[in-house]
């Protein structure tokens, strides 16, 4: 019912009673350490780089934790200009600032520095991770009201789960409502300790009431991170691509005995520790004296099994790990140093704006995930190119700094006539030379003295530009545009 509507003089209306306090706290003892948070972003625009989108709001939820600290979605203050919280017994909005971001794992650390918003509050304490079928109610401020909200469900499901785009990390699913605005809400159990917070539903046609919570092991990973290290770090990989060995054949062919396991190493990340152990065709037998199974499951808790690597995202970047692997029939142990890896499109610039250059009219841009996301919509793992798809799921960086750059878009102008239709095609070489990333294509571009630029594009492609009248055109295309830089800063330096 609308609020602001009048009644009809016949309606007739009765009062309720309110419930009793004692019976609304034995709901969730700690309902008070959920807050309400306001964010106002303002995004980069990564088609149009030197400037920004209009700026939005947002709502979600939050929990209170230990240390002054406050918990939430890392896709709740994404591109932050301004983070507010409110508690529920308050009618005051605290400005509050982000300590840590996880993208990955999808949290973040929030704390607010005035002394009244503490006051009179207890923070959650964290639960151990709940079995199958145990009771959990999920507490925020999701759409459809601005008072807190309570939803209960049971956990259906254990496993890891693909956070953000290709990070798997341990999940719970719940069939408890999880609606817009829930993102960042604690998950109780029925002792009232917090078990993990909502991030995610499934909305896909043919589910029904699906609910995705963050778990207790990855949130106390991400907070011990913080606090080792005063920054998040991220959850580190093996760095490898495998593949079941289910198959008997396969098993025999590579000369394992009837009792021996494992996964078979299709390629090995270059940009990782690993790469300096591992090979491809070696068969992983064990993680850390843990045995791996052909499916490449480990066991979990009893009568349960866990994708194995479940085992890796329990360490810390720079920790070890003792791996066993077959090698031409032959069995060996390697002691490696796990880390974040390289990826050759990058899901995310941990919230720096992106980078571009421009000259004669052409704009220059590094490929990433809110890039494609940018120029083709958030279906682009459907609708972006073949040949952007194929990098982004399957290619790997040879090195740390290697990018993909393309010519994004040609600003039409005199200089560079037949072509303005140029978009979105990758830059191979300048002169001859390959090209790294942006910055060495910056390099090479401003300390050329040929009589012509020479790009060399993707499919044999070519642009050919006179040199003197490239850099004379780009000043008057850059204002005929209101750009304020033919370079962004990142790259000036």
């Amino acid at each position: 019912m609308d609020s602001d509507k009048p009644h009809s003089p016949s309606t007739k209306t009765h009062c309720v009673e309110p419930e009793p306090v004692a019976d609304a706290c034995r709901v969730v003892p700690c309902m008070d350490a959920v807050v309400k948070v306001f964010c106002m972003h303002t995004e980069p625009n990564f088609s149009l780089p030197w400037q920004q989108t209009r700026q939005y709001s947002s709502f979600s939820s939050g929990v209170i934790i230990g240390g002054r600290r406050v918990l939430t979605n890392a896709h709740n203050v994404e591109h932050h200009t301004q983070v507010k919280l409110k508690r529920r017994d308050s009618d005051t909005k605290f400005l509050a600032t982000v300590l840590a971001m996880g993208r990955e794992c999808d949290i973040a650390l929030l704390t607010v520095s005035d002394d009244e918003f503490w006051e009179g509050v207890s923070p959650v304490e964290f639960g151990t991770l709940p079995a199958l079928q145990d009771a959990v109610t999920v507490v925020g401020y999701p759409i459809g009201g601005d008072t807190i909200s309570v939803t209960s469900g049971v956990v259906s499901r254990i496993q890891t789960l693909q956070y953000f785009l290709t990070s798997e990390l341990l999940g719970l699913q719940i069939d408890a409502a999880i609606n817009y605005g829930n993102s960042g809400g604690p998950a109780f159990n029925d002792r009232g300790k917090c078990v993990g917070i909502a991030f995610q539903k499934d909305t896909s046609d043919d589910t029904d009431n699906i609910g995705y919570v963050i778990p207790t092991p990855v949130i106390t990973h991400f907070i011990k991170d913080y606090e080792k290290s005063g920054a998040y770090t991220g959850f580190p990989e093996l760095g490898i691509k495998w593949q079941k060995m289910e198959n008997p054949d396969l098993r025999k062919a590579m000369g394992m005995k009837p009792y021996q396991k494992g996964v078979y190493v299709k390629r090995v990340e270059p940009t990782t520790p690993a790469s300096g152990c591992l090979q491809p065709s070696d068969i992983i037998l064990s993680f850390d004296g843990v045995d791996i199974g052909n499916d490449g499951t480990v066991p979990f808790r009893h009568g349960e099994r866990i994708g194995f690597s479940y085992l890796v995202s329990k360490k810390y970047t720079g920790d070890k790990a003792l791996v066993k692997v077959m090698r031409d029939s032959e069995v060996h142990e390697f002691e490696i140093t796990l880390a974040t890896t390289k990826k050759l499109i990058p899901g995310h610039l941990k919230g720096m704006p992106p980078s571009y250059y421009i000259v004669a009219g052409f704009v220059f841009a590094a490929v990433s995930v809110p890039y494609l996301r940018s120029e083709y919509g958030k279906n682009y793992e459907y609708d972006a190119p073949a040949k952007f798809l194929a990098k982004h799921f399957h290619a790997m960086a040879e090195s740390p700094d290697e990018q993909i750059v393309v010519i994004s878009q040609v600003l039409a102008a005199d200089i560079n006539i037949g072509y303005e239709d140029i978009s979105n095609s990758q830059v191979v070489s300048f002169d001859g030379q390959p090209v790294k990333n942006l910055k060495n294509l910056v390099t090479m571009v401003e300390n050329c003295n040929n009589k012509f630029f020479k790009f060399g594009l993707e499919f044999g492609q070519i642009v050919i530009l006179e040199t003197k009248s490239s850099k004379a055109a780009t000043q008057d295309i850059l204002a005929a545009h209101c750009i304020p830089s033919s370079v962004s800063d990142d790259l000036k330096a």
